[in-house]
């Protein structure tokens, strides 16, 4: 049975949700910015492609965003 209090636990996580991923795409927004600049010449799938790169690779985070034991994640 949902209370109230359930209800509103649910709305916070869901905000916290959609504020991440909002975050996250302007992140995205701002190293395509950023690899236009460094690449004036690149195509935009070429962009794309050094974007995705970027995320996979992840400089400055090769082990995730917390502290703690790295885990091996398959793809």
């Amino acid at each position: 049975m949902d209370t109230e209090s359930d209800r509103q636990q649910d709305k916070e996580a869901a905000e916290k949700l959609r504020t991440a991923l909002e975050m996250f795409g302007l992140g995205e927004s701002i190293m395509r910015q950023n690899l236009r600049r460094a690449y004036p010449h690149a195509s935009a799938a070429e962009i794309e492609e050094k974007l995705l790169e970027w995320l996979a690779r992840r400089p400055g985070a090769e082990h995730g965003d917390a502290p703690g034991r790295p885990l091996k994640v398959s793809e």
